[in-house]
């Protein structure tokens, strides 16, 4: 990829590679001025996720200003090579932090998940070269912090919080009322033979607030190794589906077939609390496979049988 800057007069849409050019912008928020690098197929949603990491303003509280753009930077699909961009211009950014807010912090966004995409979506969307360009550029530039070193022999389970482990739809006095069932025996169990990554689509402040009101982040009996974040994600392009944000994992595991598998939503925690029982059954299918050297040729979509055949057989011994 290309570091180089074009012509501070050349509009960031005025040639055909475009799309293959960064162009540096100086974005003036609070007094202060931060130079952001952008490219032509990234959109302005994945500009604002630039910005938030420069001044950990969330991206749903930012509003852009830039000349004789209008109201075009309120779109976040809006792809950066149909603006008239120039390094010589400087963009104006108002927003403010979670910390200067005094409401509750902005939860997770209804975001299309990669595994909802049918087999057809996943091979338009990692075989497009646009994307792929994100995602190396993702890579590159994305450090992800961890919080306790990787283990010598052990896989990697990465985790989504939202409906997985966590409602964070439902109303509660207490956040441990939205916790899924089993949370801690799961954790425990596979832990044992896995490194634990925890994701979310929605800042790092809430997930380190709601992990920690779960007791998560300092539990005895297992260590998290990272958390990620929505920095973490990418806006992609399809041609069923336009453009969209998505999870990087779902584009890395797309060359490794089946290598992520669904778990049923946990919702309405309320009325569910007690019957809920797919950690338990995740619990013993993870289990089951952990010894394998190479995940990648199973087929996740029958785990549950899987976990259920397993558990029969052991019950037959």
């Amino acid at each position: 990829m290309a570091s180089s800057t074009p012509p501070a007069e050349t509009a960031l849409a005025s040639s055909s590679s475009a799309s293959e050019e960064e162009v540096t912008l100086t974005v003036k928020w609070s007094g202060k001025e931060y130079t952001v690098r952008v490219c032509g197929d990234d959109t302005v949603g994945e500009l604002k996720r630039r910005i938030c990491q420069l001044t950990n303003v969330l991206p749903i509280r930012q509003k852009l200003l830039y000349p004789k753009v209008g109201s075009k930077l309120n779109d976040d699909n809006l792809l950066l090579s149909a603006l008239p961009l120039k390094s010589s211009f400087k963009m104006t950014m108002i927003g403010t932090t979670e910390e200067d807010i005094l409401v509750d912090p902005v939860e997770a966004p209804e975001i299309v998940d990669d595994f909802e995409l049918g087999q057809e979506d996943v091979v338009d969307v990692k075989d497009m070269e646009v994307n792929k360009q994100k995602l190396r550029r993702r890579i590159s530039h994305f450090k992800i912090e961890l919080q306790n070193p990787c283990r010598k022999g052990k896989k990697l389970l990465v985790l989504d919080i939202d409906y997985t482990l966590f409602d964070h739809r439902s109303p509660a006095e207490n956040p441990r009322q939205l916790m899924r069932p089993y949370l801690h025996e799961f954790l425990t169990s596979v832990y044992a033979e896995y490194d634990i990554m925890i994701w979310s689509a929605t800042s790092m402040k809430w997930i380190n607030l709601k992990m920690g009101q779960l007791g998560v982040l300092d539990n005895p009996n297992y260590k998290i190794t990272a958390l990620l974040d929505h920095l973490a994600m990418i806006t992609v392009q399809s041609s069923s589906r336009g453009v969209f944000d998505c999870k990087p994992l779902g584009l890395i595991w797309a060359q490794f077939p089946e290598n992520g598998l669904i778990i049923k939503p946990f919702r309405k925690a309320h009325a569910n609390r007690d019957s809920d029982q797919e950690l338990v059954k995740l619990t013993q299918y993870l289990l089951s496979i952990a010894e394998l050297d190479d995940l990648s040729h199973l087929d996740h979509n029958n785990w549950e049988l899987f976990a259920e055949d397993t558990t029969k057989r052991r019950r037959q011994t």
